[in-house]
């Protein structure tokens, strides 16, 4: 289960996001949002009598997840930095750890496939799941999404004649409809409890396409992956997060919409992934006084592109910083939070026009979409040395971020100082994060050395730091 903590002084801090344990040493992650909103009339009118039925039915699809994981300190981990850790903490004898997580997840075809979190079986080196009969089979993991937060995961051996969840329509789910959350909060095989939708298209800052059903329905660590289901014993949405201010269920619940889920399941059966469209851009909302400050006078939806992405589609058919993005496709363009998702949903390779203003006229862009890189991907570079600062940085794995205590994988972590240099001298030191360079946001080494590359030999490079829980500015001098 990821967690969402906000600190009582109202600053929102997101610390892990991590597998659901079974452990109640296990770390959790934050972040804080609205509360929920209030049951309606017509709800309260419609509660049924007992959910004993619902239940009944579906606690058959409903399977208990745990996964095992062995961690070497020495010579085993894949992450591309352990030997830094090693160094850094004097790590130089190998030990060996296993892990254990606990979650759930749904059955959706009669042959075994499962959907459930991605947290719950990342880094699995064994994944055994439980039926509701007690009857325990070894999985295998088909595909992840970790934009989503999806896995699709199958049982071996499994005969092809399992009962299997009857998947609903999440879009057509209202604020005050009455659901029902079945899981394995704390280990506590198949609980069910109940609630209703509290709101609907919530963004936690989970992920690039936040869409969450919020609810009330009781929602704990193991109930990840697990099904929301409607009155009509449908499934709706699957169990992902909570917020809270103590690591216990306040009442506030987020889901991952069926509806998106569905599309994940048939990419990850299919492909092992789910390919997107990218055009490369970001983009912010264009409100009244930023429009009237950029002179435009037009009415309606808009997005100013705030960055482009180097060597993108967008970058090739020529969008600049600044254009104002007025319709995509011969549609009005959506609202900045919505644009990544109506890209991603474009197919690769489709050609598609974009309306823009710049310089106060109006223009027709075409572009081609790409396809959006994976993140996870291992051929991305890993390191990144700069002899004019002194200094190696290497890509935050999730690992990584863990052993950090990061609440994200953004960023480059510095692994190596050289005695006397410019970041010698200035004070930066191995386990420093940097978040940006000269005020430009940087996710990863690619954009570390974009972001070096727009300075001159001898100027001073602007370095946002972050050590431990404090955030520093360095100014850097390079060798002239």
């Amino acid at each position: 289960m990821r967690l969402f903590h906000k600190k009582p002084s109202g600053a929102v801090l997101v610390i892990m996001a991590v597998v659901t344990a079974s452990l109640p040493t296990s770390p959790h992650s934050v972040v804080g949002v609205p509360a929920a909103a209030a049951a309606s009339a017509p709800a309260l009118e419609n509660r049924p009598s007992s959910f004993a039925a619902i239940a009944r039915k579906a606690m058959p699809v409903v399977v208990n997840i745990s996964t095992t994981s062995q961690r070497s300190g020495r010579g085993g981990s894949n992450d591309p930095i352990e030997e830094f850790f090693n160094r850094l903490f004097g790590e130089t004898t190998p030990k060996e750890n296993s892990q254990r997580s606990l979650g759930s997840g749904i059955l959706i075809s009669k042959d075994g496939e499962i959907l459930t979190n991605y947290h719950v079986v990342r880094n699995a080196d064994a994944i055994k799941v439980k039926l509701a009969d007690q009857t325990e089979f070894e999985g295998r993991l088909i595909g992840k999404d970790d934009r989503t937060d999806l896995a699709l995961i199958k049982i071996t051996r499994s005969g092809g004649n399992l009962p299997f969840a009857r998947l609903g329509n999440s879009s057509q789910m209202e604020v005050g409809d009455w659901v029902m959350a079945i899981g394995n909060p704390f280990g506590l095989e198949h609980t069910v409890t109940a609630g209703i939708v509290s709101a609907k298209g919530r963004v936690i800052g989970a992920g690039p396409y936040d869409n969450f059903i919020q609810t009330d329905a009781s929602i704990n660590p193991g109930n990840s992956g697990g099904p929301l289901i409607n009155a009509d014993g449908e499934v709706v949405g699957v169990n992902s997060a909570i917020f809270s201010q103590t690591g216990g269920n306040v009442g506030i619940g987020f889901a991952i919409p069926i509806d998106m889920a569905k599309k994940v399941a048939d990419q990850l059966r299919k492909n092992g992934k789910v390919v997107r469209g990218w055009l490369g851009i970001r983009a912010q909302d264009v409100s009244p006084q930023l429009a009237s400050s950029l002179g435009i006078v037009r009415g309606g939806e808009m997005a100013v592109v705030t960055e482009v992405t180097e060597g993108s589609p967008a970058a090739e058919a020529g969008i600049k910083t600044g254009d104002i993005v007025v319709e995509f496709n011969g549609k009005p363009v959506p609202r900045s939070h919505d644009f990544p998702s109506v890209i991603a949903d474009t197919p690769p390779g489709q050609k598609v026009t974009l309306k823009i203003i710049r310089e106060k006229k109006e223009q027709m862009v075409a572009v081609k979409i790409g396809e959006l890189p994976d993140e996870s991907d291992t051929s991305q570079q890993i390191d990144a040395k700069d002899a004019e600062l002194g200094l190696r940085v290497q890509r935050i794995t999730p690992e990584a971020a863990r052993r950090l205590g990061m609440n994200s994988t953004k960023g480059v972590i510095v692994v190596e100082v050289q005695p006397g240099s410019p970041a010698d001298q200035v004070g930066l030191e191995p386990a420093d994060v940097i978040r940006e360079v000269n005020q430009r946001p940087v996710n990863n080494v690619k954009d570390f050395q974009l972001a070096l590359r727009q300075g001159r030999r001898g100027d001073r490079i602007l370095l946002l730091v972050q050590r431990g829980d404090n955030a520093v500015f360095f100014a850097v001098k390079r060798k002239s």
